[in-house]
């Protein structure tokens, strides 16, 4: 067993697959393959409910509007987020992967660089400037997180949106209730480890893939930690629960405040 599977065991087995060093290392390794992997092994889905995550922003002005890609990756949001809103001023791509960024200005995006910046960094420890974003849009990558960061996550949302900022994320999800879902779980968690054994050389990298979607359940309940900071959110459920999203508002004005009766 090489030291990367190795350290891969360990990890999965101590329970730390969260760990933001361990997110980026797999991330890092798989980015030079990640786009048409993905794009194979979710049959195409990825890309659509990539667009359905836009057309749930709903962004009502765009021009000159500014946002936050969050967990970047390898943008592949960024082609249905200018094609919907060519009139967007900037996006900010956040991710903890310099090679999932790399991989997409390199084979995607350079054409739209003058849009597009980037922080490399864990985006719970980054210092993103308070009501700066017109919207924030994450397709993905909350997966990575467990209840904890999501938590956090949400609390961040909530700092970074101006009032009347907009946002939409949708995430990978374990489609219970589904009669075909034993089917999904049996090619997320036997199918796709197959497959990368056989092209890419016995990787394991993948495969986590399976592990994080399985173990996230769905969106909703980092619906209810952005509920509780005030937002306005509507879920959504995509392919029977194959993947769920989360989408809505910070209210323009605050809510009043009570007055206390004594």
């Amino acid at each position: 067993m090489s030291h990367i599977d190795t350290t891969l065991e360990t990890t999965k087995r101590s329970g730390s697959i969260y760990d933001p060093a361990f997110v980026k290392d797999v991330f890092d390794r798989c980015s030079g393959t990640y786009i048409a992997f993905s794009y194979l092994c979710s049959l195409g889905f990825t890309e659509r409910w990539r667009s359905q995550c836009v057309n749930l922003l709903a962004l009502t002005s765009s021009s000159g509007a500014k946002g936050y890609d969050l967990m970047a990756g390898t943008g592949e949001v960024w082609p249905h987020l200018l094609k919907r809103h060519s009139d967007i001023a900037a996006i900010t791509a956040v991710d903890i992967s310099t090679g999932m960024h790399e991989r997409a200005m390199d084979r995607l995006h350079k054409h739209r660089a003058h849009k597009i910046d980037f922080i490399r960094d864990d985006v719970l420890e980054s210092a993103l400037p308070e009501a700066s974003a017109d919207f924030v849009v994450s397709t993905f990558g909350l997966k990575t997180f467990d209840p904890y960061q999501q938590a956090r996550l949400a609390a961040l949302v909530d700092h970074i949106l101006k009032p009347g900022g907009r946002f939409a994320m949708i995430e990978a999800s374990d489609p219970k209730g589904w009669w075909l879902r034993p089917l999904y779980l049996f090619h997320l968690t036997r199918v796709l480890p197959m497959v990368e054994r056989l092209m890419l050389r016995g990787a394991q990298d993948f495969s986590m893939i399976g592990q994080y979607s399985t173990r996230f359940g769905n969106i909703r309940e980092f619906g209810e930690q952005l509920r509780k900071h005030g937002l306005m959110v509507r879920d959504t459920s995509h392919m029977f629960g194959c993947a769920t999203a989360v989408s809505g508002e910070k209210p323009a004005t605050a809510p009043p405040l009570l007055e206390m009766v004594i």
